[in-house]
């Protein structure tokens, strides 16, 4: 049954190659359950509820990814874009919660008629390669700075805005050796290496007494404090627009470049370079985070760490499902879940900065017009701690940059729009 449903043996795959390749990509992304509801509770969300919400949500993905679209794609919570719920949506901007669930809905509804419209193409085409790229650098350097603020290695200073915390201190060393135990691990190819460096670090904290031992295996969290929480009626503020479009647009461009990147590495892209069945994986995509803002927790998108299952022979979408399952059993884990500290998942925001800022290496450097905007992407997310923002002032400095050079009609009519847009916003402030 599995050979014909999963077409295997036409991907020249196998059932023991599958759910290896799918254990292997759980391991390398399993992170999140962690770190998810790290992030979120900081928002005020319950961070049991948000640890189930979260294995849930990424069970939802993979199932429908594996079964629908048939690729060994796997999905979660994605990284960056539960900084952005929490820090500016929640923190900065001021809104609840459950107004920021209610633009997660909205935005993954969005993205299902975008698929459906096949419009996604279109946009992906209209915006720049170069504000690609600086998002998802900015997004990486967002990352960091979290991390390194949840570990005290960077703190506030009256006197030049931030300053070195005490990196003598219990926390900050860890956070420190966890980071260089990822990097080691992973620069050797062990698989799973974020994830076992945080469970290192956490061994450690609880070896030094600075955690309480809560078990391993218990029954479940409830869900209830999360689960249809979300609030549309706030979600359809003036103010929630740039938010909605916020967490579609960097869902849409995470999602095709992952997409393309995992396909490429699994040699599944037809002779034009194109993705069968585009559209379901995409509608795998956008159904998975409406489900995850009805379970409680923030926009979930494809993880290029599938990657990993790949290199390991992943061809289909069983590899997806057993990843799926995985994050099922995972939920069954939930005080080692609520054991692990802040300063253990630091280093793991550090190392995804790292190769989120690797994209740069594909910037042409030696035109400015493409090199500025990207660079004003990267400075102004984490110095304006709004992921938001510095998508905004992107476009601005673009089309800016554009017109100056006189180079206007590199200019998409999309970006003149996105443009005006986010400079009418900033103007009055809406």
């Amino acid at each position: 049954m599995l050979e014909q449903y999963f077409r295997l043996k036409e991907l020249n795959t196998n059932v023991r190659q599958e759910v290896v390749a799918g254990i292997t990509t759980f391991l390398t992304m399993a992170y999140i359950i962690f770190v998810n509801p790290a992030i979120l509770s900081e928002a005020g969300m319950d961070y049991g509820a948000v640890f189930v919400a979260t294995c849930l949500a990424a069970a939802v993905g993979c199932f429908i990814m594996g079964l629908a679209a048939n690729y060994p794609i796997a999905l979660a919570p994605g990284m960056g874009l539960n900084a952005f719920f929490t820090y500016t949506v929640v923190l900065t901007e001021g809104y609840s919660w459950q107004s920021a669930l209610g633009a997660v809905f909205f935005s993954g509804c969005l993205f299902v008629l975008l698929s459906l419209f096949k419009v996604r193409e279109w946009i992906i085409n209209a915006i720049p390669q170069p504000l690609k790229l600086g998002i998802a650098a900015g997004i990486g350097l967002f990352l960091a700075l979290v991390g390194l603020k949840s570990a005290g290695i960077i703190v506030d200073n009256p006197a030049t805005l931030v300053g070195l915390g005490d990196i003598t201190g219990l926390q900050a060393g860890l956070a420190v050796l966890g980071f260089f135990l990822i990097i080691g691990m992973a620069a050797r190819g062990m698989r799973g290496a974020v994830m076992i460096g945080i469970l290192v670090i956490t061994g450690l904290g609880l070896a030094f007494g600075d955690i309480e031992y809560k078990g391993i295996v218990s029954a479940p969290p409830s869900i209830i404090p999360t689960f249809m929480q979300l609030d549309i009626a706030g979600a359809f503020n003036v103010g929630m627009l740039s938010v909605i479009f916020a967490f579609l647009f960097v869902d849409l461009f995470d999602t095709s470049g992952t997409l393309i990147a995992v396909a490429q590495r699994a040699k599944l892209l037809d002779e034009q370079g194109r993705l069968p069945r585009l559209s379901r994986a995409l509608l795998a995509d956008s159904t998975a985070s409406i489900a995850g803002s009805v379970l409680g927790t923030s926009t979930t998108t494809s993880y290029v760490e599938s990657t990993a299952g790949v290199a390991v022979g992943g061809r289909s979408g069983l590899t997806a499902v057993v990843t799926g399952l995985l994050f099922i059993a995972a939920i069954l884990f939930s005080p080692l879940a609520g054991m692990v500290p802040a300063y253990a998942t630091a280093g793991a925001l550090v190392y995804v900065a790292v190769l989120m800022l690797a994209q740069l290496a594909h910037l042409h450097w030696d035109d400015l017009t493409e090199a500025v905007p990207a660079v004003v992407v990267l400075v102004m997310m984490p110095f304006t701690f709004s992921i938001a923002h510095g998508i905004a002032f992107g476009f601005i400095s673009f089309v800016g940059v554009k017109v100056l050079s006189g180079r206007a009609g590199e200019v998409s009519p999309v970006v003149w729009a996105l443009a005006a847009l986010f400079a009418l916003k900033f103007a009055f402030g809406v």
